[in-house]
């Protein structure tokens, strides 16, 4: 099982990149690099293009910070990415949500 070990040191690896140390329950990661983002303290939102995002239409999108106490920190940044714990209020998902910081903008 080769892909396997590969794929837990490759988790591994993203953990240690933010900082990020698993404990309680296991959050699975999301891919949000594509998109522009930016984060309001409670929320973040995200969109396909910077007009969606500043219009808050089309294909936007905003979840909220998921905390909990088995976490010490929620918002995750790191030089080339952010990785910010979220609750979609969706059939109950949870992500790791990783974002490009250089499609950041400021709330």
């Amino acid at each position: 099982m080769k892909i396997l070990d590969k794929y837990l040191e490759l988790e591994k690896q993203i953990h240690e990149y933010f900082g990020y140390k698993e404990d309680w329950k296991v959050i699975p990661i999301d891919d949000a690099r594509e998109y522009f983002w930016r984060f309001d303290g409670d929320n973040v939102h995200f969109a396909d293009t910077e007009e969606e995002l500043e219009s808050e239409d089309g294909n936007y999108y905003a979840n909220e910070l998921y905390r909990q106490r088995f976490l010490p920190k929620w918002f995750y940044e790191g030089e080339e990415y952010t990785m910010i714990c979220v609750d979609t209020h969706v059939d109950g998902n949870k992500f790791l949500q990783i974002f490009d910081n250089s499609k950041r903008r400021e709330d």
